[in-house]
């Protein structure tokens, strides 16, 4: 009986302090700041349309400012105090607080691989010589000492065919627009300058001698609120200034794209440029990088499908894309005619929908897994 009567007496704290705490998240106040209206009124195809807080998009403005800093306190003052909050945090660290390890990956004379101790930040890239022990791995570059409060950040990495130097981009304060640094990867020192003004871009190598990437001209202005809408893909040359970059594609207005990337194929023989006026739909366009005369082949004019080139052997490409194949197909084709008419099913589409995963295993054979959803 005492010991039925103390688990009631438990239970009974248990619950008169949870009531406690909600009654006492349920007296937190919140005193909203005021947010303005302007008479803003913009006439589009002949209908006027109210932009009552077309202020707003001045974000360098001071009042734009205080406007953030009042509702930061307003949120803040509200979150601050809610009394399960230091609790929720302890079992989430708790939660979270265990050893990630990526799957290795060998570039050149290392096996690589990230590592998270548990609760930092960003995962820390490590490696160690080729068949040594990953016990013997050691830190190669660890993002969390990018800057003392935490807000650069990795955003992307590339090596270059021989594993010896690396192309890492950086973001700072969260921002799209990155920078990209040069790493020697056996001394780890920083080889050149540091290419500025970049976004939405990959990193594709060509041999060891450079790289493609993309980016917009630097608009005037706030970098958050301008427009940014004409795509370019760049060859940055090692050794050489930024300025010298040789444009590509995206620089007149029949190129202009939203977005433009540039790929070059595992055996760098051919540059592949896949424009975009959105998110879906590409067109596709290839180009022998033999001779750097040779012109951009059109693949595809259209941006109607997605599709893309996930191999080749030799001049045979094989291309994943859901052109008049909902479900998604692969095709072959030669590149010297690699237009849809000469497409040659390889493997069908089917009442499934066709996903694909590219994984590289330890000894850089490009493995591609397929998978049909129901």
């Amino acid at each position: 009986m005492k010991k039925i009567t103390l688990c009631l007496i438990t239970l009974i704290t248990i619950m008169a302090c949870k009531e406690e705490k909600k009654q006492v998240e349920r007296n937190i106040s919140v005193n909203y700041p005021e947010t303005k209206k302007v008479d803003t009124v913009t006439n589009y195809f002949g209908v006027d349309v109210k932009d009552p807080y077309r202020w707003f998009e001045d974000d360098k403005s001071a009042e734009t400012e205080n406007w953030v800093k009042s509702q930061n306190q307003a949120t803040y003052g509200y979150l601050d105090n809610i009394p399960y909050r230091k609790e929720l945090k302890e079992r989430l660290e708790k939660l979270w607080n265990y050893e990630k390890v990526g799957a290795p990956f060998n570039e050149g004379d290392y096996t690589y691989f990230y590592k998270n101790d548990g609760l930092q930040n960003q995962h820390v890239i490590y490696r160690h010589k080729k068949g040594s022990s990953p016990d013997t791995a050691e830190v190669f570059l660890n993002p969390n000492n990018f800057s003392e409060d935490g807000t650069v950040s990795l955003g992307g990495t590339s090596f270059s065919k021989d594993g010896k130097t690396l192309a890492y981009a950086i973001s700072e304060g969260g921002s799209d627009w990155r920078k990209i640094l040069i790493l020697n990867t056996e001394t780890k020192e920083i080889m050149e300058d540091t290419l500025v003004d970049i976004k939405f871009s990959g990193m594709s190598w060509f041999k060891n001698e450079g790289f493609y990437y993309s980016s917009y001209d630097k608009p005037k202005g706030s970098e958050l609120s301008a427009k940014t809408d004409q795509h370019k893909v760049y060859y940055h040359k090692l050794g050489t200034p930024q300025k010298e970059d040789a444009l590509i594609f995206g620089g007149t207005p029949s190129e202009k794209h939203r977005y433009i990337y540039g790929t070059v194929t595992e055996d760098n023989k051919y540059l592949l440029i896949s424009p975009r006026v959105s998110t879906s739909g590409n067109k596709l366009y290839i180009k022998d990088l033999s001779n750097p005369n040779n012109p951009l082949v059109t693949i595809l004019d259209h941006t109607d499908s997605d599709t893309y080139v996930i191999d080749n052997i030799g001049s045979k490409l094989f291309l994943v894309t859901n052109l008049n194949a909902p479900n998604k197909k692969i095709v072959t084709v030669d590149a010297a005619n690699p237009t849809p008419e000469n497409w040659k099913d390889f493997i069908p589409e089917t009442e499934y929908v066709l996903a694909l995963q590219k994984e590289a295993d330890i000894s850089l054979q490009n493995i591609w897994s397929m998978l049909f959803l129901k």
